[in-house]
């Protein structure tokens, strides 16, 4: 099961959420959204300082934060696709309510991943390679430990990176975003452990933060060597 994948494209197949969401309808949102942001988009990821051999240049810019953003749920969402259409799934979580909440995060993720790309427009990154080796799929465990490991760096990522935002229209799409990466992560930690949904915090109360260096470094870790981020480019403050 541990092996280098690609994020399968995803059918706009009619398939009703345990919210009772229906994906196609969550992605004409998501899409409509993306449309009225991408009007004000303006063409600055071809950007030629910093770009290292064989690395997806991320751009400078809204335009690069937005890549940045791109890549993350490319990469949550090729994850959440492999865990529910793998064969053991229902096995290693033979709890309905548990196959629906992750086929409601496989939902969620697959609208923000396609909410960007719309977004984006020809200014969006290629589509990525995964390489999820080191990743455990065969047990509710490893399964349920890197779903928190990406949950929480998801968040952490968009705390990092929105003081990085210049337009106010990004800014309230990433706020929308993070608010549901948030109840994602709260939801992995109590099907891990029942009440822990809140306990990785700082000392104010407030979820923690990366920088886009920090968390590229991450992320690369789990993408194939023809997909590794490059976000030299990047806005810093």
């Amino acid at each position: 099961m541990n092996k280098k994948i690609s994020s399968p494209p995803v059918k706009d197949e009619k398939v009703i959420s345990a919210f009772g969401i229906q994906r196609r309808n969550m992605l004409k949102f998501f899409g409509a959204s993306a449309a009225v942001i991408t009007l004000g988009t303006a063409c600055n990821n071809d950007d030629d300082d910093n770009i290292i051999a064989g690395t997806i240049n991320l751009g400078s810019g809204d335009i690069g934060i937005l890549n940045y953003a791109y890549a993350l749920e490319q990469l949550e969402a090729a994850f959440y696709i492999q865990v529910v259409t793998a064969a053991n799934f229902t096995t290693i979580f033979p709890s309905v309510t548990e196959q629906l909440y992750l086929k409601d995060i496989r939902d969620h993720e697959v609208a923000h991943r396609e909410f960007f790309k719309t977004a984006l427009g020809s200014n969006a990154i290629p589509g990525l390679t995964p390489n999820f080796s080191s990743i455990n799929f065969t047990s509710r465990d490893g399964v349920l430990a890197q779903a928190k490991a990406f949950e929480d760096t998801g968040v952490s990522a968009y705390n990092g990176a929105g003081k990085l935002i210049t337009d106010p229209n990004y800014l309230v799409a990433a706020g929308k975003i993070v608010s549901v990466e948030a109840r994602h992560a709260a939801l992995i930690r109590d099907l891990i452990s029942n009440g822990t949904f809140a306990d990785d915090l700082d000392a104010n109360a407030k979820d923690i933060e990366k920088t886009p260096a920090q968390v590229a470094a991450i992320a690369n870790t789990y993408l194939a060597a023809n997909s590794q981020l490059n976000g030299s480019n990047l806005p810093t403050s």
